[in-house]
Formats: C-alpha cells, sequence, structure tokens
C-alpha cells in the first residue's frame, strides 16, 4: 500500500495536479455562460475528466521531452522523470493513458468535442518542444490553456460562439504573460544551454515591459469578452479583480525576482477561482 502511495505522490510531483487550477475555473466559466447557468451534474464530470486528462497529457509530454533539460537545470535537477523515480516508459504509458482518457470523454460529449480532441492533443503535445527552437514556446503555453474556456462551451452547445474566443485570447495572454515572469527563473540557464526564451534572448527588463503588455490585453479581452457576452455588474467586477491581481503580481516580481513562484503560483490561482466566483454570482443573481 505504502509503495501505491509513494507512486501517486511521484505522479502528482510529476505534473503538479494542483496547478490545474489555471485551466479549470476558465473551463467552467465557458461552461457557465454558455448554459446561462447550471449545466448539470454529467457535464461536469465530464469537464473535470478533460481537464485532468488534458492537463496531464501535456505535462507528461513536457517531462518527458524535457528529461535531459531538467537533468542539468539545477531548479528541476530532483523531479521525479530526471532522478528515477519514474522512468521513460513508465511517463510514457501515462502519457498515451491520458490521452486515451481525454478522447473517451470528448466522444461521451458530442461530435465536435470528439472531432476536436486529437488536434487539442497535437497543440498541447507540441509546446514541449517550442523552447527547442523558438521564443515563442510562451504564447504556444497561453494557447494551450486558453483553448479550455472554449473546450467548455463546446462541451455545452457544440458551437464555438464569438464571446468565447474572446475570453480564450484574454487566457492566452494572461498564461503566456506569467509564464514569462515564470521563465525568469531559467534566464541565465537557456543562455548557456541553447534554449529560446524571450528572457534569455531579450533580457530581463524587456520580458517585464512584454508580460506587462501581455496582461493588459489580457484585461482587455477579458472586458470585451463580458460586454459581447452581455454579461452583468459581478462580470465587470471580475474584470477589475483581475487587473488588480496581475498589478499586485508584477509588483511583487519588480519588487524581488525570489517572490516569482508566490506571484506565479499563488496570485494567479487565486484570480481564475475568483473570476470564475463572480461569473457564476453573475448568473445567480
Amino acid at each position: 500500500m505504502q509503495r501505491i502511495i509513494n507512486k501517486a505522490k511521484d505522479f502528482n510531483e510529476l505534473v503538479m495536479f494542483e496547478h490545474s487550477i489555471f485551466s479549470l475555473p476558465f473551463i467552467f466559466i465557458g461552461m457557465v455562460v454558455a448554459a446561462d447557468g447550471w449545466f448539470g451534474f454529467w457535464l461536469l464530470i465530464m469537464g473535470v475528466l478533460a481537464a485532468l486528462s488534458a492537463r496531464n497529457f501535456a505535462m507528461g509530454v513536457n517531462r518527458y521531452a524535457d528529461r535531459d533539460i531538467d537533468a542539468q537545470n539545477p531548479r528541476t535537477e530532483n523531479r521525479p522523470n530526471v532522478d528515477g523515480r519514474l522512468n521513460s516508459s513508465t511517463i510514457m504509458i501515462f502519457v498515451v493513458v491520458n490521452a486515451l482518457i481525454f478522447v473517451a470523454v470528448a466522444y461521451m460529449i458530442n461530435p465536435l468535442a470528439l472531432s476536436l480532441s486529437v488536434p487539442i492533443l497535437f497543440v498541447l503535445g507540441g509546446y514541449s518542444y517550442f523552447k527547442r527552437f523558438s521564443s515563442l514556446a510562451h504564447i504556444v503555453l497561453g494557447i494551450s490553456l486558453g483553448l479550455a474556456p472554449i473546450a467548455g462551451v463546446v462541451a455545452v452547445s457544440a458551437t464555438i460562439p464569438a464571446w468565447s474566443v474572446i475570453l480564450s485570447l484574454g487566457v492566452i495572454f494572461w498564461v503566456a504573460g506569467f509564464d514569462l515572469l515564470y521563465s525568469l527563473q531559467d534566464m541565465d540557464f537557456d543562455k548557456q544551454n541553447d534554449l529560446h526564451s524571450i528572457p534569455s534572448r531579450y533580457g530581463s527588463d524587456a520580458t517585464l515591459f512584454i508580460s506587462a503588455l501581455f496582461h493588459m490585453l489580457s484585461v482587455v479581452f477579458w472586458a470585451l469578452f463580458v460586454w459581447v457576452a452581455g454579461l452583468g455588474f459581478f462580470a465587470f467586477v471580475a474584470v477589475i479583480a483581475s487587473a488588480v491581481m496581475l498589478s499586485y503580481e508584477h509588483h511583487l516580481v519588480r519588487k524581488d525576482f525570489t517572490q516569482i513562484d508566490r506571484a506565479f503560483f499563488t496570485v494567479n490561482g487565486y484570480l481564475g477561482v475568483a473570476f470564475f466566483i463572480l461569473i457564476v454570482l453573475d448568473k445567480a443573481l
């Protein structure tokens, strides 16, 4: 029994299940708005399964692809994909199982979800290789998580309305912006190992500027989403609260780079949850 528990802990450390907090709220925001309220327990279960399996697939591919890179980076050298706790075959089985779960869930939702499932997996898996040849990897990560609200809307309505694309654009720039801040930790390592990132190519000052620009765009797109979707007071409060939290995130990082983890995990985690709660209030009241 202890061996199973330890292995579960290793997989949790591999993919960091708790970081699903970044994508789950926006999947359900899309679902709540598309359903004009509660969308039912069946879609709740399907939504959770789709989000977790997609993220597990993406993180599994990332850890598999980055075995050589992680082994050289002092920040990542103790990850399970490097120190032998999870070998390459085990990680690949984990990737395949989660891909099959994702496609199966899409099949049970509707035909449009099924037809989009494999292309989505290609996008999610492709991110892991981008930093080897392009500094646009931050944008690709944003697109990967930005697909979440569109997927939620597809699950409910089998359509892709304009407001869902606008919401998705906000998520894309939000994620790309905070990934830029997170990448500052590896700026020197990326330079030394010929890995492509905006921090390693343009430096910290330019990265901070681009990240702030991306986050400004995310707020603009979220405000536009609220307007196009015809939402009300609490939805606009969600946009304002997001702007305040993103400003605080940049304040933390600019003040002290050792605050990057706090800015990345805590502030962005609260942002997604707060946005979701306020959208639910907007639909309920």
